[in-house]
């Protein structure tokens, strides 16, 4: 017979009762929550040591102990007091949020406490120095493609906003670092790019990341931008190496023609110094000869002016001795005759007079030789006739 026909009695009722009256079969309604919440307290009363019934002040109207309930409740908050504690390192510090709301004071290092459920605390390093690669093929403004790799060295400055206002802050940095190096590489060659200019677009780039940084609030100070890489792709790199030889060697041969023009530049500098001054110094020189002879010849005048026979003798006895003096050959005038004595002592001087001179020949010394020489002279001349001399 089913519980819930006409006529069931109490003991078919699967809630242990015949309804909301207490009475028989006639109230089909819901069973009595009250009524099953009776009786889990008496089972919870058995379980921690209560009465069962209606007994006297040990229970709470049939219900939990007061000493269980002093326990459960000191358990739950030793627990809860303990779970609340948390420690931060020396590097880091830690963004409150409090039922979700973010306070505006920072959790400092150490051995903290928060209430659980309702602060929340995010630790977020300050010192570490974050580092992120990026790199990307990129157009110059001189129309060349260029393969271009970069590091971003940064930290945290602003813990509250790095946690708050930026969801994802290294996606947010790639994409920032992505504008910033294409702005710039888009306004720099490509010699700029892959040659010294690199140092100029680094700081260009760090000083526009930065910027976009701090519109997006992102708490993030830029350290340094580095230029790891910048070449051409390497479908075309061979040739941009070639390109680049032929680069250097235009340097070097440009620097070796500037090391020539710097030699050779002062030693013709040096020779034509040399020859003006020789110029000049013979210009002196004709110039204080032609003035000495100048004042010869006035001299001269005054004298022939004065004694003119005997500056006449003395001006040709002058000139025949600057004439003969370079002659290696001697004539004597013979006193009363019409030619000339021809002695050729150049010759016997070097040993060719053999015949005129025995005694040189046979040992003696050349001074011995010429005194031979002049007597035998002087002999010659007495014994030519008185005739043969020429008048005075």
């Amino acid at each position: 017979m089913a519980w819930n026909e006409p006529g069931g009695g109490k003991k078919d009722d699967p809630w242990g009762g015949g309804g909301r009256s207490g009475g028989g079969g006639g109230d089909q309604g819901p069973p009595d929550l009250d009524e099953a919440l009776r009786k889990l307290q008496n089972q919870l009363s058995r379980l921690f040591g209560g009465g069962g019934g209606g007994g006297g002040g040990a229970t709470t109207g049939g219900g939990f102990s007061s000493r269980a309930v002093a326990v459960v409740v000191g358990v739950a908050l030793a627990a809860y007091f303990l779970l609340g504690f948390y420690t931060l390192d020396e590097q880091e510090r830690g963004v409150i949020f409090r039922f979700g709301a973010v306070q505006e004071q920072v959790a400092m290092p150490g051995l903290r406490w928060r209430p659980r459920g309702i602060d929340e605390v995010t630790p977020v390093n300050v010192t570490r120095v974050f580092s992120e690669g990026h790199s990307a093929l990129m157009l110059t403004e001189d129309q060349n493609i260029v393969d271009v790799s970069l590091t971003v060295q940064y930290i945290v400055a602003n813990p509250i906003d790095y946690a708050v206002n930026v969801r994802q802050p290294q996606v947010s940095l790639q994409q920032a670092t992505e504008s910033a190096l294409r702005h710039v590489v888009g306004g720099s060659t490509m010699d700029d790019v892959i040659g010294e200019g690199r140092e100029v677009m680094a700081g260009g780039v760090q000083e526009r990341l930065q910027s976009y940084l701090d519109s997006y609030g992102s708490g993030m100070s830029v350290r340094s931008v580095n230029l790891d890489r910048g070449a051409p792709p390497a479908q075309v790199e061979s040739a941009f190496d070639d390109v680049q030889r032929a680069r250097e060697d235009e340097v070097r041969f440009v620097n070796e023609a500037n090391a020539y023009a710097e030699q050779i530049i002062p030693e013709s500098r040096g020779d034509a110094q040399r020859i003006i001054e020789q110029a000049q110094a013979y210009r002196d020189q004709v110039v204080a000869r032609a003035e000495g002879e100048s004042d010869r010849f006035t001299r001269l005048l005054v004298e022939y002016q004065a004694a003119s026979e005997v500056t006449r003798n003395r001006l040709y006895i002058d000139a025949i001795e600057s004439v003969l003096e370079s002659s290696t050959k001697v004539f004597m005038d013979v006193e009363g005759g019409n030619n000339m004595l021809y002695l050729p002592l150049d010759q016997l001087r070097r040993g060719g007079g053999a015949a005129a001179m025995p005694r040189a020949n046979s040992g003696g010394n050349q001074d011995t030789a010429i005194r031979d020489l002049a007597d035998a002279v002087l002999r010659e001349l007495e014994s030519r006739p008185t005739n043969a001399r020429r008048p005075r």
